[in-house]
């Protein structure tokens, strides 16, 4: 046996426990901070988010000068404030300087190329159209599908998108969808941006997922929102 082999033999073990329980600390350390991080920082996310969404509905909602939160589900419409948190679908009702209800904005999101794409849009009750758009959050390829948030002719599609119900009122009467650029010829239709179609097909498919699930529940409760 060379004196090498005879140290290597010698040396001690180095004991697992202590190594474990070091490994288990910088987790467990990690883990706290993470959460601590998170709860300190919720609060500044949600104003953030709340001044953003405060901001879009004026946007998406011509001629609206003030603003009402509601929900809708099982028992109805709902008023809230913005510090509730209620289930049912979240919408913000625009009224004009005569206090008229003059649109409706709700929040719809669909999977683009890179990410999800959350999308606040007016619904004007008057024309039963969708009159404005207004992307939240997205994360699509610069100089593509960032072109949404742009561009004028595709930005146009949602002056008076048709969002008009069935007889019944069960549904839409034609499903918002997003078309080829070029080939728009109805008032559903989505003209999408040429060379940016994934993104488009999502704002479309964003919009007629809300819209279908909205639009019918919104409409027998409109009066009510006329009456605030």
């Amino acid at each position: 046996m060379s004196s090498t082999d005879a140290e290597v033999m010698q040396r001690p073990a180095t004991p697992a426990g202590p190594m474990i329980r070091t490994l288990m600390g910088i987790a467990m350390l990690s883990g706290f901070l993470v959460v601590l991080t998170y709860q300190l920082t919720k609060p500044l996310i949600e104003e953030n988010q709340r001044k953003a969404i405060e901001a879009a509905v004026f946007q998406v909602i011509p001629g609206a000068v003030s603003r009402r939160d509601f929900v809708i589900n099982e028992q109805g419409l709902v008023a809230v404030t913005p510090e509730q948190s209620v289930d049912g679908i979240p919408l913000y009702a625009g009224y004009d300087a005569e206090g008229h209800l003059v649109g409706v904005a709700a929040k719809a999101s669909a999977q683009g190329y890179a990410d999800m794409i959350h999308l606040l849009y007016g619904y004007d009750p008057a024309c039963q159209c969708i009159r404005g758009l207004k992307v939240l959050k997205l994360a699509e390829t610069p100089g593509l599908g960032d072109k949404i948030l742009s561009d004028t002719a595709f930005i146009a599609n949602f002056e008076q998108l048709d969002a008009r119900l069935s007889a019944d009122g069960r549904d839409l009467a034609n499903d918002i969808v997003t078309v080829k650029h070029g080939t728009k010829q109805n008032p559903w239709q989505i003209d999408a941006i040429s060379g940016a179609t994934i993104s488009s097909k999502a704002v479309g498919k964003a919009l007629n997922l809300s819209a279908k699930q909205l639009i019918p529940q919104l409409s027998p409760q409109l009066g009510k929102l006329v009456g605030e």
